[in-house]
């Protein structure tokens, strides 16, 4: 009995020993754990011409809430409805984002296991069942024509040790992988809209007239500080009223060029529909309601008695060579009352810009006093057949570049018509110079010595 005792014992001992091995011992990886390994996340996708919807989802973890951006096209243009359906340059960055996605392949199986998305960066953005703050990745969704989803991507955290690698996971699985993925991808507004917003070359530009003045928000009243003309004339430029002593500094009208060429803006605003339609019409045809002062009253711009429009802190008017004007009106400072790249800021200002076509410079030439020239041929004209003809072609080249200069006018204020601009404060410094800002004592005199570029 003893021995069978002992024996017993022994048995026990070692059935314990064994399941405490099978317990310890280093599970392996299930094999179905590499069933979809090197597979394409997307395998239907594969045309990057075919987006046309690109929606990125990030999360801001100071708020608790997510924050989107989209492009879109309407079946008419790009826009970006996160910006009030702004007008977006989109096309090709859309389309190499996309092919950022198209061939991504299931590299690494890392998790199946919810509990570990956290610390993989790819909890779902848009999750609000997760309580968790941190841990969330930016979702990428491509959709095509239709609203087809095309690609549906969480991105997490970069893999380190591994160039372009990131953990992954497609919305709705539960799997995490490491996958390598080269994506062209920006959620800043500017880097989707047309970057040129005057739509105009410095070296078009023959007369800038600042109109230096602020107004009384009380009563009205227009306070004229300065009036300042800069001509060009030839390769150099002419200030009016130039102070004795004083000459026009150079290369700080260059400056002024520059930035007239160069402006680009932080953000928009959307005008009321009324205001919009109103400024598209011909000057002393708008037709203002209350609701229009106010929009225009809350940014900084004003109707005088008269008609016509002011901001409250001067404008800038830019000529150019084809009889194309454009005026850029400086208005409030911008609060961060609409979303995304502007918000935050007490250094950024409105901007209201508007484009007209000035025929003062082109007046019409005399035309042919008929056109008879046109029914024979050319060796049968007479002197008068020679000067109708001559007279026929400059009134053309005239007409021309008339209605060509008065289409880019209509082009650009229909451009400009829908939106307040939000630009930032070193641009405003650079655009609101006065007649000092732009003059130096001639040489003989004291003068600072220019900056170093």
């Amino acid at each position: 009995m003893k021995e069978n005792r002992v024996t017993i014992g022994f048995v026990a001992g070692a059935v314990l020993l064994t399941v405490l091995a099978i317990v310890t011992a280093p599970h392996p990886v299930p094999p179905d754990a590499f069933f979809d390994r090197g597979e394409p996340f997307f395998p239907d996708f594969n045309d990057p011409n075919a987006a046309r919807t690109l929606e990125v989802i990030e999360y801001d973890s100071e708020t608790g809430t997510a924050v989107p951006f989209k492009v879109t096209f309407d079946g008419k243009r790009w826009t970006i409805p996160s910006h009030y359906d702004y007008p977006a340059d989109g096309r090709d960055r859309l389309a190499k984002t996309a092919a950022g996605l198209i061939g991504i392949t299931k590299d690494d199986f890392r998790t199946d296991n919810p509990a570990d998305y956290a610390a993989c960066g790819v909890i779902d953005p848009l999750d609000e069942s997760n309580p968790s703050l941190e841990g969330r990745g930016t979702r990428v969704t491509i959709k095509g024509e239709n609203d087809v989803v095309l690609a549906d991507l969480i991105i997490g955290n970069a893999v380190e040790g591994r160039d372009d690698f990131h953990l992954v996971r497609v919305p709705g699985q539960k799997r995490v992988y490491g996958t390598r993925l080269k994506l062209d991808l920006s959620t800043k507004f500017k880097d989707w809209i047309e970057s040129d917003l005057v739509q105009l070359e410095q070296k078009e530009i023959d007369r800038v007239v600042i109109k230096d003045y602020s107004i009384d928000e009380r009563t009205g009243r227009i306070h004229k500080r300065d009036e300042i003309t800069l001509t060009k004339d030839g390769d150099t430029w002419d200030m009016d009223r130039v102070p004795a002593g004083k000459e026009l500094e150079r290369w700080k009208v260059s400056n002024l060029l520059r930035a007239i060429d160069e402006l680009s803006i932080e953000g928009v605003r959307p005008k009321p529909a009324g205001l919009s339609a109103s400024l598209r019409r011909a000057e002393g045809e708008q037709r203002i309601t209350d609701a229009d002062l106010l929009s225009l009253q809350s940014k900084g711009f004003y109707f005088t008695r008269d008609g016509v429009l002011v901001s409250n802190e001067g404008e800038l008017v830019v000529h150019a060579d084809d009889g194309v004007e454009w005026t850029l009106r400086f208005g409030e400072v911008a609060t961060g009352d609409a979303g995304a790249d502007d918000a935050a800021s007490g250094e950024n200002r409105y901007l209201m810009i508007t484009a007209s076509f000035d025929p003062s410079q082109f007046p019409e030439p005399e035309k042919p006093s008929n056109t008879d020239f046109e029914d024979k041929p050319d060796s049968l004209w007479t002197k008068e057949d020679w000067r109708n003809k001559g007279l026929q072609t400059a009134w053309e080249q005239w007409k021309h570049k008339v209605d060509a200069a008065t289409e880019r006018a209509r082009r650009l204020s229909d451009r400009f018509a829908d939106w307040y601009y939000v630009i930032s404060n070193e641009s405003f410094e650079k655009l609101h110079v006065r007649r000092d800002d732009l003059l130096r004592d001639k040489p003989g005199r004291s003068q600072a010595a220019p900056p170093t570029p």
